[in-house]
């Protein structure tokens, strides 16, 4: 964001923004450099199109009248949501609120939901939201299928509703059936009593 902003502001070449601000940030952090560089430039690349499409949500609204930062977060998020496939779209949104929060207006956190919801929506009615695995927003959470029952399995929202499936333990709700019976435990049986046999009567 920072970078952004040093873009908007000043007569600055990419390269400038990269060696002076972006490469210091994550000196010591490679693969955080890396995806920042990404974000940086293809948000650079993009602002055409995502300013188009923050004007198209904007009601009543110029793209010039709104808060400088609260414009970049808009951009970046827009970017991520349409060239980063493997990041869910859930998350870019959180993600952006909590910047805008962080480093804007009071109400900057709300517009940013607000505006990023209703992108999301188009993109996808449009067929333009192109996300792998888990990084669709509307997919409905689901309980997992029994193992009897087969077929393919979909996708979920966020990591964690299935990330006992990558360690290959099942989660607590999948214990159904109970650990079964203590092998070592024994079990204490009541005597039986025997009763005499029926006498004939005579």
């Amino acid at each position: 964001m920072q970078a952004m902003y040093a873009l908007s502001v000043g007569e600055l070449s990419l390269e400038h923004v990269l060696d002076t601000i972006v490469k210091p940030e994550f000196r010591e952090d490679a693969f955080g450099r890396d995806f920042a560089e990404r974000l940086f430039l293809r948000t650079s690349d993009n602002r055409e199109r995502t300013e188009q499409i923050i004007r198209d949500h904007i009601a009543n609204w110029e793209i010039e009248r709104l808060a400088m930062v609260d414009r970049i977060i808009l951009q970046m998020a827009i970017t991520e949501i349409l060239t980063f496939e493997d990041i869910p779209t859930k998350v870019t949104i959180n993600e952006a609120i909590e910047i805008a929060k962080k480093y804007s207006t009071a109400r900057s956190g709300p517009f940013v939901n607000g505006i990023l919801d209703a992108v999301v929506l188009t993109l996808q009615n449009q067929g333009e939201l192109r996300k792998e695995g888990r990084g669709l927003v509307d997919l409905p959470a689901r309980k997992k299928k029994p193992k009897s029952s087969g077929g393919d399995q979909e996708s979920a929202h966020f990591e964690d509703i299935e990330k006992d499936d990558a360690s290959g333990t099942p989660s607590l709700e999948d214990k159904t059936t109970g650990p079964g019976p203590d092998p070592e435990k024994k079990t204490s049986k009541k005597p039986r009593i025997k009763r005499p046999p029926n006498k004939k009567k005579p």
